[in-house]
């Protein structure tokens, strides 16, 4: 007997008249169980197609809250969510597009301490995450798990999408053995993305989810699909297994679950960790500028000041900074900033190594001033 309602037959009847999918389709549909990692950018269409498709059990990992930012591109949450649960928003979202499925949610962080325990059981996993720890940790554990890990990620106008599946092809640590230096990956957060980006990267890896479930078509495991919106492009690499590769090669060196943060060098290891002697809040700089005269080095992007500007500061971008320290005294007073602080920290590090010693660096960066100093500024 159909494990299908009437109800779920004309709800999924466009799904039962493709003949790769069908009434066997839709009951393995049914049957299957996601781990989706993150409910954000990706996340959000991941989760509402996944849905919609049928799927009979679907589980959300996310820490985070709604902010009015996220709205731009995270379409799962509305302007009534912000400041809810993400994974409550998204969760309640999904069941209004289809009651019939069961949505199971982790309202934690996704670590090496929690993760299989979260992950097993699940059919496969799908990587919405923005960080590489989180890459790292979904990959090791979908080949510890013996399961698919849908990989996706996006920056700007440009995305990705693997399907890493150590049994049929290579993983993600096949193509990306050892992560690169954070401060040479800007984040989105920091680089930005195009709001309809994420809903193209991750439509493809909902359909590339569905084709594993389903064991339908040619999914992308052994190729890397490669999209850039401006030249509306797709792009495909032929990836190979690597036999060394330490998780999924021949002789693994890896058998458990690593300290990912360490191993990717993230802030929360290293440069957040630097004497608060270098720190200075907005209120002070405010109040010491008001009888000094430091140089205040902007190390946004250029078109971020059209945004919003502290008078007489100095640019120059991140990326530009090591072959233009000759522009700069060491001599001299140096307060640097960037949007939140970030940017502006991995700078003071580069600095400090130059032999550059009187440096503050403005905690929260200019959206901190926009806040408690110059409220005509917007916060972006």
């Amino acid at each position: 007997m159909t494990t299908l309602s009437d109800k779920e037959f004309l709800r999924y009847s466009r799904h039962l008249l493709i003949p790769e999918v069908g009434l066997a389709g839709q009951e393995k549909l049914k049957a299957s169980s996601v781990l989706l990692i993150g409910t954000g950018g990706l996340g959000s269409p991941v989760a509402l197609y996944l849905a919609a498709a049928g799927v009979g059990k679907i589980g959300l990992v996310d820490y985070d809250t709604v902010e009015e930012s996220n709205l731009q591109r995270q379409i799962i949450h509305g302007l009534e969510q912000v400041g809810e649960l993400k994974v409550e928003s998204a969760r309640e979202r999904m069941l209004k597009i289809n009651p019939y499925i069961q949505v199971k949610t982790y309202n934690e962080a996704f670590t090496s301490e929690n993760a299989l325990q979260i992950a097993e059981g699940y059919d496969l996993i799908i990587d919405g995450s923005d960080n590489f720890p989180t890459r790292y940790l979904s990959n090791d554990v979908a080949v510890l798990l013996g399961i698919p890990n849908i990989y996706g990620s996006i920056y700007q106008f440009d995305g990705q999408v693997s399907v890493f599946y150590a049994k049929e092809g290579p993983c993600y640590r096949c193509l990306f053995p050892t992560p690169p230096p954070p401060h040479l990956v800007p984040s989105c957060a920091e680089g930005g993305v195009l709001g309809v980006l994420p809903g193209t990267i991750g439509s493809i890896q909902a359909t590339e989810a569905i084709k594993m479930l389903l064991g339908i078509g040619s999914p992308l495991v052994g190729k890397l699909l490669l999209y850039n919106a401006l030249e509306m492009s797709f792009d495909y690499v032929r990836l190979k297994k690597n036999p060394k590769c330490p998780v999924c090669g021949e002789n693994p060196s890896i058998t458990e679950l690593i300290d990912y943060e360490e191993f990717c060098g993230v802030p929360g290891h290293h440069i957040d960790k630097l004497p608060t002697e270098w720190d200075i809040s907005a209120l002070t700089l405010a109040e010491e500028l008001k009888t000094t005269s430091p140089l205040l080095l902007d190390v946004r992007e250029a078109h971020e000041k059209e945004i919003s500007n502290i008078a007489g500061a100095k640019n120059i971008p991140f990326g530009e900074l090591a072959s233009r320290l000759s522009e700069l005294d060491t001599a001299q007073e140096i307060v640097l900033f960037c949007r939140t602080g970030r940017r502006s920290l991995y700078a003071l590090e580069l600095l400090l190594g130059a032999g550059f010693r009187k440096l503050k660096n403005l905690e929260g960066g200019i959206n901190e001033w926009a806040e408690e100093v110059d409220l005509s500024l917007p916060v972006y």
